[in-house]
């Protein structure tokens, strides 16, 4: 505390010690010039550095983080709700929710047929390397064993539909911007796809199929926006085959492009790409005089300069709604998403659970 005199000054050695204080303090070392916010999480040279300074490093492992986190608290929702449904539904019934589970499920799973065992043999004969005599009882309980499994996912799925169960738990997303011209499917549809693709990648060539029975089944509904990311160091081509499949865009010819190159991945060679602008009928001068140019180089480099802030390391990559699908991925993958979406939106109803929430019984002699 300030020592004052009768007059409510500062005596004289108080004065001369705060005069001292106040030339001192600006030149401290290591002192910050100003005061960090509360939200900075750490200080350099008077600088500070804000979580938004992190994020290029580490927006790729944090998106994961929270997949996961997402994941675990999904997988625990779905196990709580099912159970709860079966619960209700054994009140309703006046029974246990293990003895509805026997009456209306594992009761009425049947032996395996030898038509089913013999297809159930064969898909495992390599692994096991013994003849089906063998090993036929292991066989038959490992088989009724899924079945029942099975069985108790089909039910719960019902309940679920009975019981008109909404999901309120939502993944997180990432907003995800895209070219307006690379657009397949209705332009208001409320679901989009946005997928970053390389024409050289085999993954790339496999989840196409994919998208369009995803395409074909959510007509309307679901709308597809191609960038490009073309892994230059491993697949040489792709960075051409991109510029070249933007100069067909210029025509009109955008999707009637990016197909014939997901067709034929080997040729993606400068005379390939000649030749496919010729079957689709383009201007053959004004497409080559584009793809010569090299007139669309910064903008391919553009899509993969945002894919790797977005964290993309690999192709293909999807966002559903800004919700992060990496890799070739069954239709069953986009579907369940988009159901959830739509759902959120009032179009839909909420996807069941993958799986039951009851564990199938072991078979005998396991523990």
């Amino acid at each position: 505390m300030t020592k004052l005199t009768r007059r409510g000054l500062p005596t004289l050695p108080t004065l001369f010690l705060l005069l001292f204080i106040s030339w001192l303090a600006p030149t401290c070392p290591g002192q910050p010039a100003d005061t960090p916010k509360a939200d900075a999480l750490g200080v350099i040279a008077g600088q500070s550095i804000y979580e938004a300074d992190l994020a290029p490093l580490i927006q790729a492992q944090m998106r994961q983080l929270h997949a996961q986190e997402y994941e675990l608290k999904r997988r625990a929702l779905d196990e709580v709700v099912g159970r709860r449904l079966v619960e209700a539904e054994a009140k309703k019934r006046g029974l246990s929710a293990e003895k509805l589970i026997e009456q209306e499920v594992d009761s009425k799973v049947g032996e395996p047929t030898d038509a089913e065992l013999e297809a159930y043999y064969f898909g495992l004969r390599d692994r096991l390397n013994r003849p089906l005599a063998e090993v036929k009882s292991q066989l038959q309980q490992a088989l009724k064993h899924a079945k029942i499994q099975q069985a108790r996912q089909d039910y719960v799925k019902r309940l679920w539909e009975k019981y008109q169960v909404v999901v309120l738990l939502r993944p997180p997303k990432t907003e995800v911007s895209y070219d307006a011209a690379r657009v397949r499917g209705a332009p208001d549809a409320p679901v989009t796809i946005v997928e970053f693709s390389d024409f050289q990648c085999p993954f790339c060539q496999r989840a196409q199929a994919a998208l369009k029975e995803v395409l074909a089944k959510y007509d309307g509904k679901v709308k597809l926006a191609y960038r490009d990311f073309p892994l230059q160091q491993i697949h040489p081509q792709a960075q051409m085959a991109a510029e070249a499949s933007r100069c067909a865009g210029e025509q009109g010819k955008f999707w009637e492009y990016h197909d014939r190159l997901f067709a034929g991945p080997d040729k993606l060679d400068k005379p390939s790409l000649l030749e496919h602008a010729r079957s689709l009928k383009l201007d053959e001068g004004m497409f080559e005089a584009c793809l010569a140019s090299g007139k669309y180089k910064a903008a391919v480099e553009k899509d993969v300069a945002e894919g790797n802030a977005l964290g993309i390391s690999g192709t293909p990559a999807f966002f559903v709604n800004g919700i992060f699908l990496n890799g070739a991925q069954p239709t069953v993958a986009f579907e369940k998403i988009i159901d959830e979406e739509l759902a959120a939106m009032g179009r839909g109803r909420t996807a069941p659970p993958a799986a039951s929430p009851f564990p199938s019984p072991r078979p005998p002699g396991e523990r």
